[in-house]
């Protein structure tokens, strides 16, 4: 099998492979990922018998930790869309605290929407709001769409149960720290998302967007903002309080009864069942057809991610580990420089083919078989390394995201214009994740 430069060069050409196929011939993810899989297999010189273990191994490994999660983040996030309770949520967080500042009203509506539902959806569900914003506040319509946009974006890479980063967190071996990751990731996103509205103000002043008529459903119709703000709300605070408890090691009553609560499988079950809550009717079109719609949402996501995890266990079954741990420990990386490390793969890897998740899946597997070796191994280490990753992975959007087009499409925005703003926040919004994580890393590590 191969070993040290002749390794390292298979594993270029590999990532290569997944850019060319992915970003330059429009081939599907699954058969960039899974392609790419079986080249590094059969370059390194893998047994084929090896190569097919390695194969099933790595995708249903991760499959067997993020498959329900995702499943039920995807129902809850369609349930939310269709029951209008994510415009109850914008409606009620634009006349609480929105009315004098609304482009950070826009980005924090984005960054709760963005939790539970993806980025893409969460800016199609949403993006009706702002024209109607912009005539209530006089705000420019650029601002609020760069400062919704840039909101959507921050969570959906830091803030767990996003695939994304629940996928590095499974690659990373940080499977039981996801209630930590949330809570930093939490702090990280409020910085991130602060100097992104702070952008969108001065470079959203200059877009002149048209006005895009949608039709937003009666206020009277819409269900409560208990109700509404439950889903999201429940599986968050259970996980948070398992983290919690794990970090001051408490081991009193009912201890075991609320670790199992706040498991992030548990907790988004019971956010499903608050979001049931939610269906106008209990009958077979919302009890079949919207959770039915929900996971077919899921699919797509799932089988990504799946074959970003074959990848990774075919990368686990050469010496790269070997390989990481001697190039990163000869160059002198420790503790921030790993993070640093792992931020700029994340950033070429999203940068040259456009997926999030696939920059965060494949950048998590590469270092996963030395994340221990070099000194990441505590809760928060491992956390912030997530983090770092989640970092890069959103630097930079471009013409090869589909989130790209949909900010554009739906905001009347051209390509050009959407370059000189949209992309100039994403790279913004990426530098201050690490600087944040590297702040974090110096103060807990």
């Amino acid at each position: 099998m191969l070993t040290g430069i002749p390794l390292l060069l298979a594993i270029i050409a590999a990532i290569v492979l997944i850019i060319v196929l992915s970003a330059r011939l429009g081939v599907h993810p699954l058969l960039s990922l899974l392609s790419a899989t079986l080249f590094l297999g059969l370059v390194a010189g893998m047994p084929l018998s090896g190569l097919i273990i390695a194969i099933n191994e790595g995708f249903g490994g991760l499959m067997g930790y993020i498959g329900l999660i995702v499943v039920f983040g995807s129902i809850i996030g369609y349930i939310l869309e269709k029951s209008g309770a994510a415009h109850r949520l914008a409606i009620a967080l634009l006349s609480g605290v929105g009315q004098g500042r609304p482009a950070l009203t826009m980005s924090a509506i984005g960054a709760i929407t963005s939790i539970p539902v993806f980025c893409d959806s969460g800016f199609i569900i949403l993006s009706g709001l702002n024209d109607a914003v912009a005539r209530q506040s006089g705000v420019k319509k650029g601002v609020l769409a760069l400062s919704l946009s840039a909101g959507l974006y921050t969570t959906h890479t830091l803030v767990p149960p996003t695939p994304g980063p629940i996928a590095a967190a499974g690659n990373l071996g940080a499977a039981d720290y996801l209630g930590t990751i949330m809570l930093l990731g939490l702090l990280v996103a409020l910085p991130t998302m602060l100097v992104a509205v702070f952008l969108a103000k001065r470079l959203g002043q200059r877009l002149e967007l048209p006005e895009l008529v949608a039709e937003a459903p009666e206020t009277d119709t819409l269900p409560s903002l208990g109700r509404s703000v439950l889903p999201i709300l429940l599986p968050i605070l259970l996980i948070a309080a398992g983290s919690v408890l794990k970090l001051l090691g408490y081991d009193g009553p009912g201890t075991s009864v609320m670790l199992f609560l706040s498991h992030p499988l548990i907790a988004l079950m019971l956010g499903t069942v608050a979001a049931l809550w939610l269906m106008p009717n209990w009958d077979s079109a919302h009890l079949s057809g919207w959770i039915g719609e929900g996971i077919k949402l899921a699919g797509p996501i799932l089988i990504i991610t799946g074959a970003g995890g074959a990848f990774g266990g075919v990368l686990k079954a050469t010496p790269v580990a070997e390989l990481v741990e001697g190039s990163l420990g000869s160059g002198g990386y420790a503790g921030a420089g790993v993070l640093v490390v792992a931020f700029l793969i994340a950033a070429f890897l999203k940068t040259a083919q456009g997926s999030s998740t696939n920059a965060l899946v494949i950048t998590s597997s590469l270092l996963a078989p030395v994340a221990l070796q070099l000194g990441m191994e505590s809760p928060v280490e491992l956390s912030l390394l997530v983090l770092a990753i989640g970092g890069g992975a959103m630097t930079v959007s471009h013409a090869n995201d589909s989130y790209f087009w949909v900010v554009t499409q739906f905001s009347g925005m051209e390509m050009r214009e959407a370059y000189r703003s949209f992309t100039l926040v994403t790279a913004a919004q990426g530098v201050t994740v690490l600087v944040g994580v590297l702040m974090l890393y110096w103060v807990l590590g």
